[in-house]
């Protein structure tokens, strides 16, 4: 338990700082994965970009369906542990992870079997660009297996305290992809150039690595985990409550991906080159989403022990501290977008022609970064609480909002940059919404 942190007891800063700072590297890490990527991408044509962004699209709806039994998982084991009720946590952490293995082979299967129909949602152009998204979401989704169990894994961790084991975890990976990426996509002696499809075993492989590891920490654990047994029959209480905490942030995490999926269609009428600079600019915006998340989930553990504890006054200084700290950060991606976009975007795609669209997008975007910070850490102090339906209402009806704005605004001279300015609108409402939904919300329940 020397790695777990106390959130029960001392100083809240000092102990959410403990927690959090390894989830923000490991989501800094996890950026820093998926730009490595993008870098690479780049270098080889801004079709490649184009092939990756329509596939990614559905490793984004992937992650829907593991953030049902993550966040069940998150929540549940935590509240246990804050309740001091061991045997339950460890039937949590057990179904969870069963519910997850479920999900990641049936999606898989999926996945594998109707590519063409999948990337064909989206009608690209390129029948070049369209065969490269085919191979990419047919390996990247077809073992999305992987990516499941070790995002399942983390939330247990962080329920437990211990974010130290999903930072170690994570960093490994990213050194994994960034030595395979290169040799990979474009081949090194013996091994042959792969392209895109490369760039896909590169990330598929590191995210095996990092499964492994969580494993490997797992069966070390003598305080919960290594009491979980897979193959064990399911506990039908314990899936109940899971899929109670977590539906809401699943079918939230879907219909988002579903709206974002049919924006990328209204994207892709603007031509390849426009889903391209859509995909990089949105690695780019992840410095300050990823690193939100991150922060979220310490604080989603943080709400949730103390509230199965009671200490709802804890509960509520926790709230207020890491707002302080995200509104830092907030502030700081919003001025890094608005004043520095070219230098930035031209690390991904180097084509000259492209640079202008990227601006755009970075600057418009920028103006938003601060209440998105607002809406998912308060996001992870509702889901604390077991709470998981007001972020799901407000995230839904407004993302949702995006697609008459895109139309509406697109129509009019912005031309593609209204579709970027929805998005914009959009997220600065679900920040103000959210927060003002919290502080209602905190004074009737935890005074």
């Amino acid at each position: 338990m020397k790695k777990n942190v106390n959130l029960l007891e001392g100083p809240i800063f000092p102990s959410l700082t403990k927690l959090a700072l390894p989830i923000m590297a490991t989501s800094l890490v996890q950026m820093a994965y998926n730009m490595t990527d993008m870098i690479w991408i780049g270098r080889i044509s801004s079709n490649a970009v184009a092939a990756v962004g329509a596939a990614g699209m559905y490793m984004w709806l992937a992650n829907g369906l593991a953030a049902l039994a993550k966040m069940g998982a998150q929540v549940k084991v935590a509240h246990a542990i804050g309740g001091s009720d061991h045997d339950r946590a460890v039937s949590f952490a057990q179904n969870s992870l069963q519910l997850g293995i479920f999900f990641g082979i049936v999606y898989g299967l999926a996945s594998i079997l109707l590519a063409g129909p999948l990337i064909g949602f989206f009608n690209l152009n390129s029948p070049e660009v369209i065969a490269d998204a085919k191979i990419y979401l047919a390996i990247t989704c077809g073992t999305v297996i992987f990516s499941f169990l070790s995002q399942i894994l983390t939330g247990i961790f962080t329920a437990m305290g211990n974010s130290q084991t999903t930072f170690t975890a994570t960093a490994i990976g990213l050194v994994i992809n960034i030595i395979l990426d290169p040799v990979l996509i474009f081949g090194v002696g013996p091994i042959p150039e792969m392209g895109v499809m490369g760039a896909a075993i590169a990330t598929v492989f590191a995210q095996l690595v990092v499964a492994g590891i969580f494993f490997f920490h797992a069966a070390r654990d003598t305080y919960l985990l290594k009491r979980v047994r897979i193959f064990a029959k399911p506990d039908g209480r314990s899936l109940r409550e899971i899929i109670k905490i977590g539906l809401p942030t699943c079918i939230q995490s879907l219909i988002m991906t579903s709206i974002s999926m049919i924006i990328a269609r209204l994207i892709a009428g603007f031509g390849d080159s426009a889903v391209a600079v859509q995909k990089v600019g949105s690695q780019i915006e992840s410095i300050s989403w990823m690193t939100a998340d991150g922060f979220a989930a310490a604080v989603n553990s943080f709400v949730a022990q103390n509230f199965g504890a009671g200490n709802k006054p804890r509960v509520r200084k926790g709230y207020s501290c890491s707002m302080k700290v995200v509104l830092v950060w907030g502030i700081f991606c919003t001025l890094l977008l608005i004043l520095c976009p070219g230098p930035i975007f031209k690390i991904f795609i180097p084509e000259d022609g492209l640079l202008p669209l990227g601006i755009d997008y970075l600057q418009i975007l920028g103006v938003s970064q601060l209440f998105m910070c607002i809406e998912i850490t308060t996001a992870g102090a509702f889901s604390g609480l077991g709470r998981t339906v007001p972020p799901s209402i407000v995230s839904v009806i407004l993302t949702g909002a995006r697609i008459p704005m895109a139309l509406a605004l697109s129509a009019t001279p912005l031309g593609l940059n209204g579709v970027w300015w929805s998005i914009t609108i959009s997220s600065i409402f679900k920040g103000l919404v959210l927060l003002f939904w919290y502080i209602r919300y905190s004074r009737k329940n935890l005074a």
